[in-house]
């Protein structure tokens, strides 16, 4: 197998990395755009029923009220909210020989994905940075500066983000992953935040907190301020979260 920096799907996280000098400068390729819904017209339709009586459909109201929200109440999280959030979205829920298996899936129960927090507005917290230890379910403080400003301009400068109670920024550890499975790890990486994020968001619903994810970040300016070796780890996705200002409107089953 090719060392790291050699394999396609590296060089493709590194080459569609943004940075604050160069961004002007990108190039969208133009890519003609295709409708929003795909229809098979001449298909047999079977009508779904919209509404059902399972003990499973309790997570409804969670998936029917979440949305993308970009502005906060300036109220603090409880320490119980933030930790339920981040048991929520990366958790460990069993253990089966030497794998610990977590509330999000992950591809060979590998679990590439590390969450870093941007601590804002959290009772018993001080502002900061910290990594989620989730073998110890734990929180190590990586700098005591107050980070919510930094985060929100490296994260192209959205101002919400520097408004919320906390902000979620997971990296993606490469070789824990691709070490197994090479250019497909690329893959796998991408979906394990896109399970963990949600998971996070359905959470942050739970505790009357809503939160909006963020792919626009400066992916060096993020690294840096999370002391990181950005050949051997880079940040991937993010998500700002805080107690909601209103309920979001609503389109009902």
């Amino acid at each position: 197998m090719p060392e790291l920096e050699e394999c396609s799907g590296y060089k493709y996280l590194q080459e569609t990395a943004y940075c604050r000098e160069t961004i002007q400068s990108c190039k969208r390729p133009a890519i003609a755009e295709v409708d929003t819904f795909k229809k098979y017209p001449a298909a047999e339709k079977i009508q779904l029923p919209r509404t059902w009586e399972l003990d499973e459909a309790r997570i409804t109201p969670l998936l029917q009220e979440r949305r993308s929200l970009r502005r906060f109440l300036m109220e603090p999280l409880t320490m119980e909210e933030l930790a339920f959030m981040l048991w929520s979205s990366q958790g460990i829920t069993a253990k089966a020989g030497n794998y610990s298996f977590r509330t999000a899936p992950s591809g060979g129960a590998l679990y590439p994905v590390e969450t870093y927090l941007s601590a804002n507005l959290v009772e018993d917290l001080d502002p900061g940075l910290y990594h989620f230890d989730v073998e110890g379910f734990a929180l190590d403080r990586i700098s005591d500066r107050d980070s919510a400003e930094s985060v929100a301009a490296a994260c192209m400068n959205q101002r919400f983000m520097a408004q919320s109670a906390v902000t979620f920024l997971w990296t993606a550890v490469y070789r824990r992953c691709m070490s197994k499975y090479g250019n497909r790890g690329m893959r796998y990486l991408l979906i394990d935040s896109g399970h963990i994020c949600q998971n996070l968001l359905l959470a942050a619903e739970a505790t009357g907190c809503g939160g909006c994810p963020v792919a626009a970040f400066y992916d060096d300016e993020v690294n840096t301020l999370l002391q990181l070796d950005s050949k051997e780890e880079t940040i991937i996705y993010s998500a700002a979260v805080g107690k909601k200002v209103q309920q979001p409107s609503r389109c009902t089953l």
